[in-house]
């Protein structure tokens, strides 16, 4: 971060991002299955990570998180502690792809880090558990994962060129 401009977009991304997260808590989920959520906390995270680096993405992924966890009041809950490892272990997947794949799209990026988010908190799950059996519930969110990555990438890719074409960064 290099200016007080900088710093005010940073805070506004991380308020967007927070704020989303805490919704998605009180969305229900029509689905059969329980923690399954359109991640759109992600877009800023994404977004975040192409226009700033991975000092910025890490800073939002975790504030997201944690103001998000203060909101919806679960702050320091086994909720909490599963989305803090899958937010920041895939914004540092996410990160890498971006630097180091360049053919991979934000779309392609964006999957990438909805999957390692869902795996990240299936290992999260076991150490809590202590059973192999929690395993079995990873095709049923990748199901779901996959194209919700997808569309979270989606709406990242045309944020971004919007943000792009208004400057509205650096």
């Amino acid at each position: 971060m290099r200016n007080a401009k900088n710093i005010t977009y940073i805070a506004v991304l991380v308020t967007l991002a927070s704020v989303l997260h805490a919704i998605e808590m009180f969305i229900p989920n029509p689905l059969p299955l329980p923690g399954a959520k359109l991640g759109l906390a992600n877009v800023v995270t994404l977004i975040a990570l192409l226009f700033y680096g991975l000092k910025e993405g890490m800073l939002i992924s975790f504030l997201r998180v944690t103001l998000g966890s203060l909101i919806g009041g679960t702050f320091l809950s086994v909720n909490f502690l599963m989305s803090l490892t899958g937010a920041i272990v895939s914004t540092l997947i996410m990160y890498f792809l971006f630097k180091y794949v360049k053919s991979l799209s934000i779309i392609g990026v964006s999957i990438v880090g909805a999957v390692v988010h869902n795996i990240v908190q299936l290992i999260v799950a076991y150490f809590i558990v202590a059973t192999l059996g929690i395993f079995f519930y990873l095709p049923f969110l990748l199901a779901i994962g996959i194209p919700v990555g997808m569309l979270t990438g989606i709406i990242a890719k045309n944020a971004f060129k919007h943000l792009q074409i208004l400057r509205i960064t650096h």
